[in-house]
């Protein structure tokens, strides 16, 4: 390797932690007043915010159960009734857009930002 291939790695990798760096700020400044939305069957269960801190067991119709624990500004399934345990070992979630999914218990936990849209959804 050349000197010059040298400092082009080099450049490259620095630009690459600035971005890294750049998506993280962005990701926790958009999700500052984020809310974990529950819902069950497509029906809306709870809103919560990431904000404080709590424990909510989200019952679903089929005697099944989910556990979320919000703790310091992100959500977790901590414990669940269905057999495959998948929704536990996801791992927290805190920005926008992100899931937790619990296909057997049909519970879905999305972070939304809280804030209302600037689009007029009226159809007159």
């Amino acid at each position: 390797m050349k000197k010059n291939d040298v400092i082009m790695i080099g450049i490259i990798v620095v630009i690459a932690l600035v971005a890294l760096c750049l998506v993280n700020l962005y990701g926790k400044w958009n999700t500052k007043d984020a809310q974990a939305v529950v819902t069950i069957d497509g029906t809306e269960y709870g809103r919560y915010p990431l904000s404080e801190d709590r424990t909510v067991k989200i019952e679903s119709e089929n005697n099944g159960y989910n556990l979320l624990i919000i703790e310091k500004g992100d959500a977790r399934i901590e414990e669940a009734s269905c057999p495959d345990k998948i929704c536990i070992r996801h791992k927290p979630i805190d920005k926008t857009g992100e899931t937790l999914v619990c296909l057997p218990n049909k519970v879905v936990v999305e972070i939304e930002n809280g804030e209302e849209a600037d689009v007029d959804a009226s159809t007159n």
